[in-house]
């Protein structure tokens, strides 16, 4: 892997580390590109389980939303619509790879950030994460198999609440709602999080593959069905005049002013 995916084997445990500290890990075409190949060297046997986690203070911070806006408007609908496919292929080799998936997610996860920590079996967060959908408050769609996996999670009215009303959740409260396994102080997080990683992969591989396989059997059609649906809500949000407000606003660091268009 290149600099912007880290790869490391630790005996049975692969570590994969977003990698772009300097944009808070921002997603790109190249981190998906080198995340979804760090993904397929986790498929080696001798892996038996896989810890995705970011460096420097952010877990994820989703889409490179400056990256998009130096490219202009009228290509906006085909950047969002584009950067969904590479995207929802990682997003399912994750949901596949048969052996757990755990997010460590020791800073921000927001946008798809969030849902690429969603898409892990397994979620533990340092104390100082935080985690926000993020789509809807820049005018884009949900993305990254977030429309399925937040519901799956929270149910259909928590979840509006986070497409709605976007709000940023802290460590604690992602977990009391169910969005988090475990919370750890941001002094032990590292270690924590290695320990957490080493106790499955000393579990029984084979029964965790088959207990993924049984819940990917009710999750994988509605999840590539949603995919589908949330590719083409991404390429007709970014025709809107909202979302290239959204981008602004957020480069510009100030509150959006939608107009509904």
């Amino acid at each position: 892997m290149s600099a912007n995916v880290l790869f490391e084997r630790r005996d049975a445990v692969a570590v994969l580390t977003i990698n772009r500290p300097h944009a808070f890990n921002a997603l790109n075409e190249a981190i998906f590109s080198q995340l979804t190949a760090a993904v397929e060297q986790c498929e080696d046997h001798r892996i038996r389980a896989v810890m995705v986690t970011g460096s420097g203070r952010a877990f994820c911070a989703g889409g490179d939303l400056k990256e998009m806006q130096s490219k202009g408007r009228e290509r906006l609908p085909e950047l969002l619509g584009g950067m969904s496919k590479p995207f929802h292929g990682l997003i399912k080799k994750i949901r596949l790879l048969p052996k757990p998936v755990m997010a460590a997610v020791n800073g921000t996860a927001s946008g798809g950030g969030m849902s690429l920590a969603l898409a892990c079996d397994l979620r533990i967060a340092a104390k100082s994460a935080r985690f926000r959908q993020a789509y809807t408050g820049v005018g884009f769609c949900p993305d990254g198999g977030l429309s399925v996996m937040l519901p799956a999670l929270l149910g259909i009215g928590r979840s509006s609440t986070m497409f709605f009303l976007d709000p940023v959740l802290k460590a604690e409260e992602a977990m009391a709602i169910g969005l988090v396994n475990g919370v750890f102080p941001d002094e032990e997080f590292r270690e924590k999080a290695s320990d957490e990683i080493q106790k499955l992969a000393a579990g029984p591989t084979q029964s965790f593959a088959m207990a993924k396989m049984l819940m990917n059997r009710i999750l994988m059609p509605l999840l590539e069905n949603q995919l589908e649906l949330e590719c083409r809500g991404m390429h007709n949000a970014g025709k809107t005049e909202d979302a290239w407000e959204g981008i602004n606003a957020f480069v510009q660091r100030r509150a959006p002013v939608f107009a509904g268009k």
